[in-house]
């Protein structure tokens, strides 16, 4: 049993050398690359919410490039970097509120 288990993570991890290998990724392999699911990545695609191509107009792929992008999309600012960003603010004289 535990031979199976290291066999099945030995195999996940080529899998995911592999991925990373193409340029070009079908809907399964972007699930594995993601952690999405496949139903959540439809509707992605569905509603243009993620970036993909149909050349044919049945099969969903997409771009390694692309889709990394677009995880990192909207990025969150940190604490630090909020907190710069309002003392600069309040440096610069600006104020808010009714004039």
């Amino acid at each position: 049993m535990e031979e199976l288990k290291i066999i099945e993570e030995k195999l996940n991890k080529f899998e995911t050398l592999f991925i990373n290998q193409k340029t070009v990724l079908n809907l399964e392999e972007v699930a594995a690359y993601t952690g999405l699911s496949k139903s959540c990545l439809y509707k992605k695609t569905s509603t243009g919410g993620i970036p993909c191509y149909k050349p044919n107009g049945k099969h969903i792929y997409f771009n390694k490039n692309e889709i990394d992008k677009w995880l990192l999309s909207n990025r969150k600012a940190t604490s630090e970097e909020i907190e710069t960003a309002a003392t600069n603010y309040c440096l610069t004289g600006k104020r808010g509120g009714a004039k």
